[in-house]
């Protein structure tokens, strides 16, 4: 039995509290919404976190709410997932908020900040650490609230016609980033570019590109970067892990039956758990196949890892001087970002050191 068969034969216990409520509950309308995501179709795992959330919904209201998914495009372009929510164009989106720092660098907390918190560390901040509740009151002034949706864990570092072998290889690469990686890396005399995801490919085949970073090795090999640039890096520093999230208009949301709020909130999660799961499935037979295919893999030099953090802190400490939105998370999320390092470094960090440069022996 696959997880997907498992997860529709056995459910989850907050989807199954919430059909009960729902089944309970006289007379709940009909209502259809629209969703349009940030991600093309073929990018199957993260445009699928929306689809995931749909069919749940779906499911749990036996067929009342329906939540039709759009592909990137379709309705909007990728980068005005967000505007399209606020201007009411559609009842929801799924995105990355760091596509939007151009409004307001505040906007990378949902998704993630350069040598932040990991995967397990974003969720534990937001659903347990005060993350949710500061990131949806900045949302606020936009006019939507957020549920976490996904997540890709921590990424690679990108696809590189040329090798970095130091500092000064990265002046004057013309390199497709999102977010406030983007910013950092122009510190480093890197010249950022931001891209959707269909339009990585042609401008690295055309040159317009020295190189990319997307996701990771699943999402990459079927994109085709390997093919134009066959250097590849890791870590992803700018991108320790990378959320996603649904956004829905607040007047929208709040005209919705708390039955159907429960469905709602119940399938995010599940989407937001299960993209990372099928990411840490997909990737080692992906990663096998691109080295199969001559891809070079290389980690970065640590001089290029001190000087990108020093960059990222530097740019923290300077937002957050003039920036009251970014200063009122940043503060806490730093806070929090030290304590679970400090319990990380005991069990977790000991643990993954020993296990993973250790194989053990086997007759």
């Amino acid at each position: 039995m696959n997880r997907r068969d498992f997860l529709a034969g056995a459910g989850v216990v907050s989807a199954a509290a919430a059909t009960q409520a729902v089944a309970q509950a006289p007379a709940l309308p009909n209502i259809k919404w629209r969703c349009t995501s940030s991600f093309p179709k073929s990018l199957d795992t993260i445009y699928g976190g929306a689809e995931t959330l749909a069919k749940r919904v779906s499911a749990i209201t036996g067929g009342k709410f329906q939540i039709q998914v759009f592909a990137a495009g379709e309705i909007v372009p990728p980068f005005q997932a967000a505007d399209a929510v606020q201007n009411g164009t559609v009842e929801c989106c799924h995105t990355a908020s760091y596509y939007f720092v151009g409004k307001n660098k505040t906007f990378a907390f949902d998704t993630t900040l350069p040598f932040g918190l990991n995967q397990r560390q974003q969720n534990a901040w937001i659903y347990y650490g005060g993350g949710l509740q500061l990131v949806r009151e900045f949302f606020k002034e936009f006019g939507f609230i957020s549920f976490p949706g996904g997540n890709t864990g921590v990424q690679m570092g990108g696809w590189w016609k040329k090798e970095v072998k130091s500092l000064a290889d990265l002046k004057g690469v013309k390199f497709r980033i999102a977010g406030l990686g983007g910013e950092v890396l122009s510190r480093l005399g890197v010249v950022p570019q931001q891209l959707p995801g269909g339009d990585i490919f042609p401008a690295l085949e055309r040159g317009v590109i020295d190189g990319a970073e997307w996701v990771g090795p699943y999402d990459d090999e079927k994109l085709g970067f390997y093919k134009v640039a066959p250097h590849y890096y890791y870590p992803g520093w700018w991108e320790s892990n990378s959320m996603y999230s649904f956004y829905v208009g607040q007047k929208e949301w709040d005209k919705l039956p708390k039955e159907y709020q429960a469905a709602f909130e119940a399938a995010a999660y599940e989407a937001n758990l299960d993209m990372m799961a099928e990411y840490d499935f997909k990737n080692p037979t992906a990663l096998r196949s691109l080295v199969s295919k001559g891809v070079k893999l290389h980690s970065f030099p640590l001089e290029v890892m001190k000087a990108a953090q020093d960059a990222a802190f530097d740019l923290y400490a300077e937002e957050s001087a003039k920036n009251p939105s970014f200063k009122k998370i940043y503060e806490p999320w730093l806070k929090f970002r030290e304590d679970l390092y400090a319990w990380h470094r005991v069990a977790e960090q000991t643990y993954s050191t020993f296990s993973l440069g250790n194989p053990p022996k086997r007759k």
